[in-house]
């Protein structure tokens, strides 16, 4: 059974349950599409950029990552230029992570709302999100870290699941429950560090782990 979190980042209420997750590398893989446009957007403004290395780092927002291979000043363009290409580029190729769909139900089957925050650029985050048939009651985007915390409170997230220490960082500050999953790129040391209530493998070990959190939930709210 899972140790139920201090008083502040308990669930709001024991009979609606809403889970924020994450999107890259937490609920997509979307390391092949991102590779894809990248690549596309090296060829078309004649800049190298390094894909391998740029999709180890996905989750923070799209700027912080032109930044290192374009001047300053080009990055609001370029960044407008990636979105626009995004789409043909980068929805295809990219995956669901294992245990992502069946995550989202889980939270359906137990009577709860799925709602998506992530950094992403929110017209894109929608186009994965169908192309993969995850069916999310909300989705929003271009929030990072404790940016993040805006939406899960105005959604009412109890629980917020991400692969990344902003992930975790966003949780806190919403007073939510941190579910930490070590598929992107921080390791489980480096996200129970940041202060991640739990840490899964994968989205494969979350229905177990949320049957587990709602038993606790009951047990604290009769006794």
């Amino acid at each position: 059974m899972v140790h139920m979190p201090i008083a502040s980042t308990t669930p709001r209420t024991p009979h609606l349950l809403t889970v924020g997750f994450d999107l890259d590398m937490t609920l997509i893989d979307s390391r092949p599409g991102i590779h894809a446009c990248y690549r596309a957007l090296s060829e078309r403004t004649g800049t190298y950029i390094d894909c391998d290395l740029a999709v180890t780092r996905l989750g923070p927002p799209l700027a912080e990552e032109l930044i290192n291979w374009f001047p300053a000043d080009q990055v609001p363009a370029i960044a407008d230029l990636y979105r626009e290409m995004y789409p043909v580029h980068a929805v295809t190729g990219t995956l669901a992570m294992p245990g992502a769909r069946e995550a989202v139900a889980a939270v359906r089957a137990a009577g709860g709302r799925a709602v998506v925050v992530t950094a992403k650029w929110e017209p894109n985050a929608k186009l994965h999100l169908d192309h993969l048939g995850i069916d999310a009651d909300a989705v929003v985007g271009n929030l990072w870290a404790e940016q993040k915390a805006q939406a899960l409170r105005e959604h009412g997230a109890s629980v917020y699941v991400g692969d990344h220490t902003g992930d975790v960082r966003g949780a806190r500050t919403a007073d939510a429950y941190s579910v930490a999953v070590a598929t992107g790129p921080c390791d489980a040391a480096e996200l129970r560090a940041a202060g991640a209530d739990v840490v899964l493998a994968d989205l494969t070990e979350f229905p177990a782990w949320l049957s587990d959190y709602r038993g606790d939930y009951r047990e604290a709210v009769r006794a």
